[in-house]
């Protein structure tokens, strides 16, 4: 039995699977059980910001492992407060304390907490077309049909208003508002940027309403964009901000920065097992430091400009849009782009991923080199040369 049919046997179902089995991963590339090689365009969806099998990382994982790898925060912990102290040192000052989880959606999750037990208000406000999760309440603050009405009735108080438009906005904010939830980029939505005058408006109906603002960063964190933080383009600073995916580069690893405005936490009013665990902790604080030594922040903005300009470039009718921010980048066609995925895959051995049914993302990791992106940008320059069927 090969391992495609032993894990079709036994997996749970809800994933649509390509027809590979990928075996172990270097850089920028995943290899499958014949040795195929392929460029990975898609990161593990904006995860693995060092590429795959980093050979730093995977020295620290090991010796860490021998050490410690579980450490309730009932107890102080060395590699948590190391972790916590390069939180600190990559956000604003104002985000200067920590909650520690395990994922994206555990981290939206605790910023609908701490916005409810802060404001004692119970609505929010979060925007057409966003995606934070799809654990209960996250699902709740997502909008996209497909991923909610399965599960109806979703926790109550939430209402969405179109992106980009301040005037709806602050229509919807009520004195019940605990809190706004934007993602500065959205990723499942379509990479469709937030505008500054958006997000400048969201902070002043915030702090006129009484209400918190919420970033997501989880797609758009961790110097994707060719900044730290995607709100860096605006210069606004929310209250509580949502992060994971890169900073674990592939390690599961969440966290919620929290700005002053959230006030003190109740002590025992939420916690988690595992999250801030001392693997996990090392993990992400070599990941920042490695992101800071090699300059890869920097690096994603001259790179991403460099992308951009090359797909615009391509010379194609079937290119609607190129949009993005650092290597965040979204190509719009015209058509499903289903089938053009599917021909990178099978014709270049270039992974890639879609963001809603007429968008092809590219996230790479932030250590992709121009010669991968040349190569990336020809093949889809020929797949995208002529229409396919969908």
């Amino acid at each position: 039995m090969s391992f495609q049919e032993l894990e079709a046997r036994y997996t749970s179902g809800f994933y649509n699977k390509k027809d590979i089995t990928i075996t172990y991963g270097e850089g920028c590339y995943l290899y499958d059980e014949q040795e195929n090689r392929y460029l990975d365009l898609i990161a593990g969806i904006a995860v693995c910001s060092l590429g795959h099998a980093h050979p730093h990382l995977a020295g620290v994982i090991a010796e860490q492992a021998k050490r410690l790898i579980s450490c309730s925060e009932i107890f102080y912990n060395d590699q948590r407060a190391q972790l916590l102290e390069e939180l600190n040192s990559i956000t604003a000052p104002s985000l200067n304390r920590f909650f520690l989880c395990n994922s994206g959606t555990e981290a939206m999750e605790a910023c609908l907490k701490i916005a409810r037990l802060s404001t004692k208000k119970t609505d929010f406000v979060a925007c057409n077309m966003c995606f934070h999760g799809r654990s209960m309440g996250a699902l709740s603050a997502t909008h996209k049909k497909d991923y909610r009405d399965p599960f109806l009735p979703l926790v109550p108080g939430f209402t969405h208003v179109p992106m980009n438009n301040a005037e709806k906005l602050e229509e919807a904010v009520t004195g019940q508002t605990a809190a706004i939830l934007i993602e500065p980029i959205q990723g499942e939505g379509g990479m469709r940027l937030a505008d500054a005058e958006f997000l400048q408006a969201a902070r002043r109906i915030a702090d006129e309403k009484g209400c918190l603002l919420i970033f997501d960063e989880v797609q758009c964190g961790m110097g994707r964009t060719g900044r730290w933080w995607a709100q860096e383009w605006s210069g606004v600073t929310p209250d509580l901000m949502a992060m994971a995916k890169g900073l674990g580069s592939g390690f599961p690893v969440g966290a919620v920065a929290i700005g002053e405005k959230a006030g003190e936490m109740t002590k025992g009013a939420h916690g988690t097992t595992f999250g801030g665990n001392p693997l996990a902790c090392a993990v992400a604080t070599t990941v920042i430091r490695t992101i800071k030594h090699r300059g890869l922040v920097q690096q994603a903005e001259e790179n991403g400009e460099y992308l951009m300009e090359r797909l615009r470039a391509i010379d194609s009718p079937l290119i609607r849009e190129v949009r993005g921010k650092g290597l965040m980048i979204g190509v719009e066609l015209k058509q499903k782009v289903g089938p053009y995925i599917q021909k990178m895959f099978e014709e270049h051995r270039i992974l890639m991923l879609n963001a809603g049914a007429t968008v092809i993302r590219i996230v790479p990791p932030l250590i992709i080199k121009r010669e991968q992106l040349d190569y990336a940008v020809e093949a889809l320059g020929q797949v995208l040369s002529q229409p396919v069927e969908a």
